[in-house]
């Protein structure tokens, strides 16, 4: 095609992913929106520099009028989404995809982007995996002999593919000599061949949007979304797109996002995890205000926490949007039943406070969870498909508490910096080999969570924080702890660790950990790395 060039390398049945008319639409998205995702981007840059400079967050004056205007709403519930009191997160290799569909889930996150790893090839057999799995020819028998099927449709999850972020290109796709956007190829490529395939099942294309930092990022999806049916003769409308809330400048554009997409719009997510890594990056220089305690010491239950989540389902009743849930990240190990137990136990404490505040459903990361999430909502919900019509007139948040880190309780110890840097080095090695989605100490990693392992690093280290049982940490302590670390993984692994691979995660541990300069996102030199 004029102007496209497929850079990655061809695999079995490619061809029927990378089409001319899905070159083609991606091609269009990208010479009508590109320069303005440049934009955004460097946009996203002003800010930051803004807020290192002292600047603080606020609700926009400039759009005031949209969220005085009680009368406008989104589009009612489509099709397959409405009801999604369980929802289940996962890459779409085609095990995961198999089992996700089979979990008793209402809907499945198709992760394109944290739960993944974008390999070409990832991102090409997820795309033809989806397809299977819509047309019912995709099977999966394991190295043990264990066969997996779908079930019937009817009890199938519905699929909503989460696009990677705006950030990310895709380097294996040029369009006029520019890398395409991963969000516009993941996007185009299941538009193209799976919107069909699912309205013929009577339901549509669905969508999550992540790592969106203001409304007029979502006004960039909604054009795409706009300029994509047209191209496909498919009613405007026929998209729906729900939009992660996990960065805190989007904390305070909840009501303008659901407006730009109302047309388009599935509701709003709590992405707690990003949101936590948003926090700690958007602020990392502004002294121990803003210094969070170790990752694991913060919990929903944190007043910064709640007010942003009761903010989320406020806005989203009120116009008529769903309202969902996060991830918790406890999951269970079948070889121990102790760590099952405290997980169950765990998960069960977070599903059931969000189904008390209003929330319409939430995320699991593994099949074992689902029946205790689909308990805790059943309870709650009863016959009733979800919880729209529960206004939560008592919340009134605030810029200020939105923004009250000093009051998550919690301590910064020598543990807790050991866990991140464990956590980040195992994560790393695991996403360099092309798994994004890792168990570590029985907590479902992903790249938000390693965002938070390594930015804690960075800030803590860049802050002069001191442990509160041992010294200030420095970048000769992380380096020492990175190498004692190390050791422990290789003890715990014997035959099975890589060092060669090791190596390769440690260097990009340092450079997005230890730096002078912080990285954005590790994801973007860790890409850089792949082939």
């Amino acid at each position: 095609m004029n102007g496209v060039e497929i850079a990655g390398p061809s695999g079995s049945r490619y061809d029927e992913i990378l089409t001319p008319e899905a070159l083609d639409l991606i091609a269009v998205l990208h010479r009508e929106l590109g320069l303005r995702r440049v934009d955004l981007l460097a946009a996203r840059a002003d800010r930051q520099q803004e807020l290192s400079a002292g600047a603080m967050l606020d609700f926009l004056t400039s759009t005031e009028s949209i969220r005085s205007d009680t009368s406008w709403q989104v589009a009612p519930p489509a099709p397959g989404l409405v009801d999604r009191r369980v929802e289940i997160t996962g890459p779409t290799d085609r095990k995961m995809t198999i089992n996700a569909l089979n979990s008793g889930a209402k809907v499945w996150l198709a992760d394109f982007e944290d739960a993944n790893t974008p390999l070409w090839d990832n991102m090409i057999t997820g795309q033809l995996n989806l397809k299977d799995a819509l047309d019912r020819k995709i099977d999966f028998t394991s190295e043990e002999g264990k066969s997996y099927r779908l079930r019937p449709d009817d009890e199938l999850a519905t699929i909503v593919v989460r696009p990677r972020g705006w950030h990310l290109p895709e380097k294996h796709l040029l369009i006029d000599g520019e890398r395409a956007s991963g969000s516009l190829v993941d996007f185009a490529l299941y538009f193209t061949h799976c919107a069909g395939r699912q309205l013929e099942k009577g339901k549509g294309p669905y969508f999550y949007l992540a790592k969106l930092e203001s409304h007029l990022e979502a006004r960039l999806w909604n054009d795409a979304f706009v300029l994509a049916q047209d191209a496909l003769g498919i009613p405007q409308g026929t998209i729906r797109a729900t939009v992660l809330i996990e960065t805190i400048p989007a904390a305070f554009e909840m009501q303008e996002i659901l407006y730009e997409l109302r047309d388009h719009s599935a509701g709003l997510n709590a992405g707690r995890w990003d949101y936590l890594f948003s926090i700690i990056k958007k602020f990392r220089t502004r002294g121990g205000e803003f210094v969070l305690p170790e990752r694991n010491d913060v919990t929903m239950t944190a007043p910064m926490m709640r007010a942003y989540t009761n903010l989320l389902v406020k806005t989203c009743h009120a116009r008529g949007a769903h309202a969902m849930g996060g991830m918790a990240a406890f999951i269970p190990n079948r070889r121990d039943p102790e760590v099952t137990e405290r997980a169950l136990a765990k998960v069960r404490e977070d599903k059931t406070r969000e189904s008390t505040d209003g929330f319409d459903g939430s995320w699991v990361a593994h099949p074992d969870l689902v029946p205790i999430c689909r308990e805790v909502f059943d309870s709650v919900l009863g016959d009733a498909p979800n919880q729209l019509g529960r206004q939560r007139y008592d919340v009134h948040v605030t810029a200020a508490e939105l923004l009250d880190v000093k009051a998550t309780p919690g301590a910064i110890t020598m543990a807790g910096l050991r866990n991140d840097i464990s956590v980040g080095l195992q994560y790393l090695a695991s996403w360099l080999d092309g798994t994004g989605a890792v168990a570590i100490f029985n907590l479902m990693e992903d790249a938000a969570t390693a965002e938070i392992a390594r930015s804690q690093v960075w800030q803590w280290l860049h802050n002069d924080v001191a442990l509160a049982d041992g010294p200030v940490v420095t970048k000769d302590l992380a380096e020492l702890i990175i190498t004692e670390e190390l050791a422990a993984i290789q003890a715990q692994l014997g035959d099975a660790y890589n060092e060669t691979r090791y190596e390769e995660a440690t260097a990009l541990f340092k450079e997005v950990a230890l730096a002078d300069d912080y990285v954005e996102f590790l994801t973007l030199p860790a890409y850089e790395r792949m082939p």
